[in-house]
C-alpha cells in the first residue's frame, strides 16, 4: 500500500534530484517551465520491474516470450490501482516509446523503456510543495519513507555545474545542406503529386563534447525551460529533453492532445520579438499547417473516444519558450470503456505533429527522405499511472547520449507552401539551444 508524505519543508526538486541523478535508471519528468501546463514535477527512482522491448522483449534483464503489448495490457489490468490523491501519480513507471517502436527496426536506443519505480518525489509548482511517496516494493514503507527523507535533509546541498574548461564541440551532421534541401524539394513534389498534405522532415546532428548530460540539463533547464523537460539514466544511455509539445494526456475518461505546427525564432529587441509573433499568429500557411494536424488528431482520438465527444478546445493559441514562439492547439474527448494505455499507443501513436498527413503515407515518405532512423526523437516519454493515467510529451528539443556523442533531431512540416531555404533555418533555430549550451 502506498505511503505518502507531504515534507514540512521546500526544496526545488531539481536541487533534490541532483543527490540522486547518477542513479541508474532514476527518472526526473520536470516542468521548469511552470505555466498552466506545468503543474507538476516527478523523481522516480528505486526500480522494481524494469521492462525493455528491443530486439527482445526483456523483464528485468530475463528474456520474456509474452509479447511487450501483451504483458503490459495484463499487467495494467491486473495491477489496477487507484490514486485518490490530488498527485499525478502513485505508483506505475516512467519511460518511453521510441518513434521506431513497433517497426523491427534496429537502431542505437531499445524501441521502449517503461520503469515501474518504488519511489516518487513530488513537486506541486503551484503550492511549492513537496510529496514523498513509498509504495513497499523494494524495502518496508516505513522504512523506505524514513531513509528517503532522511536522504533528503543530510545531502541537500546543489552541486552546480562544474566550472571546468569546456572543449569546444565537435559537430556532424547526417545531411550536407545541399542534400537537405533536396530532401524537401522531393517531399513537396510528393505535395503537389497528391500522395500527401504534409510531413515533417528531420535531420540530425551528433555532437561530441566534454560536456555531461547532467551538466547539459542543468544549463537547458535554466535558460530554456519548458513544460515537459526529462532527464533519464539509463545507464548505458541518457535522455536531456526539454520538448515544449505535450503528446497524450489522460485524467480519467478525459483524453487530451496539443499539437505544434509553426515555429519562429525569438526577437532579439521586443519590438522584433513582437513583430515575429504576430508574423506567426498572421501567418495562413503556419494556420493551414496546424488544422492539418487538427483533422488527423480528431479522426485518431475517434478511435477510442467515445462517439461525438471529441472536441478542439484550443486552436491557433501562441506560446513562447526561450528561442521561439509557436502556434499550438488542443483537442480533447472522452475515452471509451476499457480502454488502456497500450490500446491509445496502437490508436494514435506516433504523433500527427511530427509525422504528417495522412500519417502512415507520410511516414513511408519519411522513411525514404530521411537517412537515420529517428530513434527516441519524436516518440514520447511520460508517465503510466496504475490508475489508468498517463501524460506523454513528443520527444522534440532532446538529445541521446551514448558512448560520448549527443544525438540531437530537428526538423519541421513541410508543406506545399514551404520555402526551402528558411525549412532549413528553421531547424538549425531550434538546435540553438542545445549548441549554445555544449559550447
Amino acid at each position: 500500500m502506498s505511503q505518502i508524505k507531504q515534507l514540512n519543508y521546500y526544496k526545488p526538486i531539481q536541487e533534490i534530484f541532483t543527490l540522486f541523478h547518477e542513479e541508474e535508471d532514476i527518472a526526473l519528468l520536470e516542468s521548469s517551465l511552470k505555466n498552466k501546463l506545468g503543474r507538476f514535477s516527478i523523481i522516480g527512482r528505486k526500480p522494481y520491474l524494469k521492462l525493455v522491448k528491443d530486439h527482445v522483449f526483456t523483464w528485468n534483464g530475463k528474456e520474456c516470450e509474452i509479447p511487450y503489448e501483451e504483458y503490459l495490457k495484463d499487467y495494467f489490468t491486473k495491477n489496477y490501482k487507484e490514486n485518490n490523491t490530488d498527485l499525478p501519480i502513485i505508483s506505475g513507471a516512467i519511460g518511453y516509446f521510441s518513434y521506431d517502436y513497433h517497426r523491427k527496426k534496429q537502431n542505437q536506443v531499445p524501441e521502449s523503456i517503461l520503469i515501474f519505480y518504488d519511489e516518487f518525489i513530488i513537486e506541486n509548482h503551484q503550492t511549492n510543495s513537496i510529496y514523498l511517496v513509498v509504495n513497499g516494493k523494494t524495502a518496508k514503507e516505513e522504512d523506505a519513507l524514513k531513509e528517503l527523507e532522511e536522504k533528503i535533509i543530510s545531502g541537500i546541498e546543489t552541486k552546480n555545474c562544474c566550472k571546468k574548461e569546456i572543449q569546444k564541440p565537435e559537430i556532424n551532421f547526417n545531411f550536407y545542406k545541399e542534400e537537405y534541401l533536396q530532401a524537401i524539394e522531393k517531399m513537396m513534389n510528393y505535395i503537389v503529386e497528391g500522395d500527401i498534405y504534409i510531413a515533417n522532415m528531420t535531420q540530425q546532428l551528433f555532437i561530441k563534447s566534454d560536456k555531461t548530460p547532467y551538466e547539459l540539463y542543468q544549463i537547458l533547464s535554466k535558460k530554456n525551460p519548458a513544460p515537459f523537460a526529462a532527464y533519464l539514466n539509463y545507464g548505458n544511455f541518457q535522455v536531456v529533453s526539454l520538448s515544449p509539445e505535450r503528446f497524450i494526456e489522460v485524467k480519467g475518461k478525459k483524453i487530451r492532445t496539443r499539437p505544434i505546427k509553426g515555429t519562429r525564432k525569438r526577437g532579439a529587441t521586443l519590438e522584433e520579438d513582437q513583430q515575429l509573433k504576430q508574423e506567426l499568429e498572421n501567418s495562413e500557411k503556419d494556420k493551414s499547417e496546424l488544422l492539418m494536424i487538427v483533422d488527423l488528431e480528431r479522426n485518431d482520438l475517434n478511435k477510442i473516444s467515445e462517439p461525438g465527444s471529441v472536441v478542439v478546445n484550443e486552436l491557433f493559441t501562441i506560446e513562447s519558450y526561450a528561442t521561439v514562439h509557436h502556434l499550438v492547439a488542443e483537442v480533447c474527448g472522452n475515452l471509451k470503456d476499457n480502454i488502456t494505455i497500450i490500446d491509445i499507443i496502437d490508436a494514435v501513436f506516433p504523433g500527427g505533429s511530427i509525422t504528417g498527413a495522412p500519417k502512415l503515407r507520410a511516414m513511408e515518405i519519411i522513411e525514404e527522405l530521411e537517412k537515420n532512423q529517428r530513434g527516441l526523437y519524436t516518440g514520447s516519454i511520460g508517465y503510466f499511472s496504475l490508475n489508468g493515467d498517463c501524460d506523454m510529451s513528443i520527444v522534440i528539443r532532446t538529445a541521446v547520449f551514448q558512448d560520448g556523442v549527443y544525438t540531437l533531431g530537428v526538423g519541421g512540416g513541410i508543406t506545399y507552401e514551404s520555402h526551402t531555404e528558411s525549412e532549413y533555418e528553421e531547424t538549425l533555430q531550434k538546435a540553438r539551444a542545445f549548441l549554445d549550451a555544449l559550447s
